[in-house]
């Protein structure tokens, strides 16, 4: 049986949409890819978007390892070990760059772990229930033999008809309404006793009223239940 609230939690996840993640990897790949020529500006234009102090400062050290490289390419064959430094500021630039930045990418693209919080599906989600809710109340007041033979309402029972999450309040037993919001055991048996002695109620205003409901309970009671007679 699942209660007819529409909102699900969202666990925290460490994965990043597909588009996000690509282009993260392709960022971290760029000092490896260049040679290390790209790693000064693969971390400066990463600072500015980010203005992080970390991000800084790697900047400023990986700028001095490249202007080093630099001055030192010119005597490529002329000075004895100017290969052999020229190689090992590459290697930093090119495989300790890209290392780093694939450890920190995540930070950089994801800083507050954002990215796997799709809140516009889940208002979609929401906006979809509640209209399968219209469309499923508009059926039983149309047809309330076709909604019952539905079991529109009714998720005690196996049913295939998707009703967005409605409770019908004049044939559902205590514990289905239960997953009405706000309803507990208690008020589940009040409107069960109620409506024995009644034969049932109309609206959630006359379910309310009758079965001495909290009035705070009327607007979310009218969303989610459905009267059919």
């Amino acid at each position: 049986m699942n209660a007819p609230a529409p909102y699900e939690p969202r666990v925290p996840s460490d994965s990043m949409p597909p588009g996000r993640a690509a282009l993260s990897v392709t960022w971290a790949a760029l000092p490896f890819l260049t040679l290390g020529y790209a790693t000064p500006f693969t971390f400066a234009a990463a600072a500015l978007w980010r203005r992080s102090a970390h991000l800084l400062v790697s900047t400023a050290v990986y700028v001095g390892v490249f202007a080093l490289m630099m001055v030192l390419v010119p005597d490529m064959g002329k000075e004895d070990g100017a290969e052999r430094y020229v190689g090992m500021l590459m290697f930093v630039l090119a495989v300790v760059g890209c290392a780093h930045a694939f450890i920190i990418r995540r930070r950089v693209f994801d800083p507050h772990g954002l990215s796997a919080v799709d809140n516009e599906a889940v208002v979609e989600r929401v906006k979809r229930r509640r209209l399968l809710r219209d469309k499923a109340r508009a059926l039983a007041e149309s047809d309330p033999g076709l909604a019952r033979e539905l079991r529109i309402g009714r998720p005690d029972l196996p049913r295939q008809y998707n009703d967005g999450g409605l409770v019908d309040v004049n044939h559902a037993p205590p514990e289905a309404l239960t997953l009405l919001p706000g309803v507990t055991p208690e008020l589940a048996a009040r409107i069960d006793r109620v409506r024995a002695e009644t034969g049932g109620f109309m609206s959630a205003e006359e379910l309310s009223a009758v079965a001495g409901l909290p009035p705070s309970l009327t607007g979310d009671l009218a969303d989610y239940a459905v009267f059919i007679r």
